[in-house]
């Protein structure tokens, strides 16, 4: 059987968009959809976390949000991987961080040269790697707060910018790429988190993309 580590943030953990709401299902987040997708031939580890970066500290935070630096301890946590799906950006655009989708592509090819680098060292054949974009950011009056954390119109913008350059990353870097915004979007709530349906549209989307990468 195959092991895929599934690599986010609050989407991949399953955030309710309505704030203080309850976590999505385990059976909706799109780690457990890919991994029933699969029909048995893999398990898919899930490992989201709200507000992770893929490479920015947030020390508003008691838990380490920095993607780059968790990285190393969970690929080794979960040795062998098959391989690796990363969902991350999204908060990557908040004013604290770098606020721009290209950095945040950088940020993801990062994370590329962390799961390279943690196979060679451990004399381990490289996991293959996914690529998503996250789905756009959208307007919302019900959150304002949420909003203003992101920048309004800016990150709404940018967020849109996400498919061109991680497509543009996972053809320099030879890894699959997926652009989540393709089959799920924000629920108004909050503009940012997604509701049970789109959450599974992603684990669905990447089905497909997993077996062709795997061969299975």
């Amino acid at each position: 059987m195959k092991t895929i580590l599934a690599f986010g943030d609050s989407i991949t953990f399953g955030a309710n968009p309505v704030m203080g709401g309850p976590r999505l299902a385990y059976e909706h987040r799109w780690p457990t959809v890919l991994e029933a997708g699969l029909g048995g031939a893999a398990r898919v580890i899930a490992e989201g976390l709200g507000g992770r970066t893929t490479v920015h500290d947030d020390w508003y935070a008691n838990a380490d949000r920095n993607g780059s630096r968790i990285l190393p301890t969970l690929l080794a946590t979960h040795n062998p991987l098959d391989a690796v799906v990363i969902m991350l950006g999204t908060n990557d655009l908040k004013t604290i961080h770098g606020r721009a989708a290209l950095e945040a592509s950088y940020g993801m090819r990062r994370l590329v040269q962390v799961v390279r680098a943690h196979a060679a060292t451990d004399n381990l054949p490289p996991p293959a790697i996914v690529i998503v974009a996250p789905p756009h950011i959208t307007e919302t009056s019900i959150h304002p707060e949420m909003m203003e954390v992101f920048g309004k119109e800016t990150a709404i913008e940018q967020s849109r910018l996400f498919g061109k350059y991680y497509k543009r990353r996972a053809e320099e870097l030879g890894t699959a790429f997926f652009d989540a915004s393709t089959v799920a979007r924000p629920d108004p709530h909050d503009g940012v988190h997604l509701d049970a349906a789109n959450t599974r549209a992603i684990g669905e989307g990447l089905v497909p993309v997993v077996k062709s990468l795997l061969g299975l």
